[in-house]
């Protein structure tokens, strides 16, 4: 049997039936609001808080799907940062910055032997001169101005080399103290030692989980609308019942008094007559507040306001259930729908997929990186004060070599929680075709009740027949027309209640199969 095409054309009907009823349907502009059983599912249903949530829970885990795909694909960012520090950077210390602006100076003191020595060279080749016969007066001069020329040369040399080394410290000088950095890294994975992989898994399960889950209190929904349903055609149908009760001795206590006026019945009789009218005035009282109150809980259900006045379409119907044919024992329908069983697969298999993200921490990991980096001040044309910045590609690897077994200690704690959840479903399996067992021989026996009351139906009617034709001859007394009142009664209540029980068995059915729709 293909339960889900049944499923969907169950859904289809119902569907059709409530937009009808609801769109077209005359009942709408009545004080009574009529109310089928597939109505009261779709309003319940609209109405429920736990499946508003069950939606958003499907909606949070599409979304987390979708997140766990992004994992696979290439990430851009962009970091800016601005610093401001109370010192700058020097690449030249202070010994330096008051060496290099007198750098010529200290040369011109070191060389000044040199050209004292060469200042006496020149005045010993002027004397050479004169002995030679040049005029003593032509060679000082010579030798004068050479002299002088040196001093010259030696003085502008160290003013030269003076402002070479002020311009030196000058280029050296960094004013760091206000730093501008700003950068766009892209980072692509390559192996993430499978982690990215059990991440997505992880995220396909949680997503099947919340739909399991949303099911699992859709059906449980739909139980309790069907509970309350049946509880108000059942009392329904009871006040119905008390109420022809009440009726029939109401009769019989007008006829025994009528007799007991006229001497043919005793006071005893009409005693014990009245007292069955206390009694069935007290249970019509019991059955119509029984009634108010469940059509409240309904309500409530249905997201109506509790003092809406509502009439079951099931309300006026002769015969609420027929006798079935006897269910089918199908416990492999039940290992397939039901959502319980679903839910617990799915936390084993969360449970190995979290397993595998912590066997990944064993495991290399590879990145490609690459981005463009800025800054100012800069280095990549001397020292300047202008934002210039490079490309950059590479490889980056992680590889674990000691963590003292932090991740072996882990992944043994999820495979003992992977264990816990195996033995869960396995016990829910048994749980679960214990329950199928049961509510089909409860089915069964709801069956065979109802088949009893209805036989009993004729023979009641048949015996208060013959009791109230035998009270009207005059052969029968008050007591024996009581007493078949009460068996028809009995009979009648007995009748509703296997009904109702039907109803119900095959819903708790429907229920552990995991096909209630």
């Amino acid at each position: 049997m293909d339960w889900k095409k049944i499923v969907k054309v169950k859904r289809g009907v119902k569907w059709i039936l409530f937009f009808h009823l609801f769109t077209f349907s005359p009942f709408q502009l009545s004080a009574q609001r009529l109310l089928t059983l597939d109505s009261c599912r779709a309003m319940a249903l609209r109405n429920n808080k736990q499946m508003r949530i069950s939606q958003v829970k499907q909606d949070v885990a599409a979304n987390a799907r979708k997140s766990a795909r992004t994992k696979y694909l290439p990430h851009v960012s962009a970091i800016g940062t601005y610093e401001h520090t109370s010192r700058e950077i020097s690449l030249l210390n202070d010994a330096q910055k008051s060496t290099f602006p007198n750098l010529g100076t200290a040369l011109a003191t070191g060389m000044q032997p040199q050209v004292q020595g060469l200042t006496q060279i020149l005045t010993q080749l002027g004397g050479t001169f004169v002995q030679m016969g040049m005029p003593a007066a032509q060679v000082q001069q010579t030798m004068g101005g050479l002299q002088t020329q040196l001093q010259d040369g030696m003085t502008s040399l160290a003013g030269q080399l003076n402002a070479l080394g002020s311009d030196i410290v000058e280029a050296f000088h960094t004013d760091t103290r206000n730093m501008w950095a700003g950068s766009i890294l892209l980072t692509q994975p390559v192996f993430m030692g499978g982690a990215i992989i059990a991440m997505n898994k992880m995220a396909d399960i949680s997503e099947d989980l919340a739909e399991n889950s949303a099911e699992a209190k859709r059906q449980a929904t739909l139980y309790k609308i069907d509970q309350a349903y049946w509880q108000v055609v059942s009392l329904t149908h009871k006040k119905k019942l008390a109420d022809g009760y009440l009726d029939l001795v109401k009769k019989l206590d007008s006829d025994v008094n009528k007799m007991i006026e006229e001497g043919v019945a005793t006071r005893s009789d009409g005693l014990s007559v009245s007292v069955k009218v206390n009694e069935a005035e007290m249970a019509v009282l019991k059955v119509d507040d029984g009634l108010v109150l469940s059509k409240m809980l309904l309500c409530e259900l249905c997201g109506l306001p509790v003092n809406e006045k509502i009439t079951l379409a099931d309300e006026n119907v002769e015969n609420i259930a027929v006798v079935d044919v006897a269910p089918k024992l199908d416990v492999n329908t039940a290992m397939t729908y039901r959502p319980e069983l679903r839910m617990l697969q799915n936390t084993i298999d969360l449970s190995r997929q979290a397993t595998n993200i912590l066997k990944a921490g064993n495991l290399p990991q590879v990145m490609l990186t690459g981005g463009y980096l800025i800054s100012n001040p800069s280095l990549y044309n001397g020292f300047e004060k202008k934002f210039r910045g490079i490309w950059n590609v590479g490889v980056m690897v992680r590889v674990p070599i000691w963590n003292w077994g932090d991740v072996m200690y882990k992944v043994r704690a999820s495979k003992g929680a992977t264990s816990i959840a195996n033995l869960e479903l396995e016990e829910a399996r048994e749980m679960i075709e214990l329950q199928v067992n049961q509510n089909t021989f409860r089915l069964d026996e709801a069956n065979r009740k109802l088949a009893m009351a209805q036989s009993n139906i004729a023979r009641a009617e048949e015996n208060l027949r013959t009791a109230n034709l035998g009270f009207k001859e005059g052969v029968i007394t008050p007591t024996a027309v009581m007493e078949a009142q009460t068996a028809w009664l009995q009979a009648q209540s007995q009748k509703i209640d296997a009904e109702i029980d039907v109803k119900l068995s095959q819903v708790d059915l429907q229920k552990s199969l995991g096909v209630l729709q």
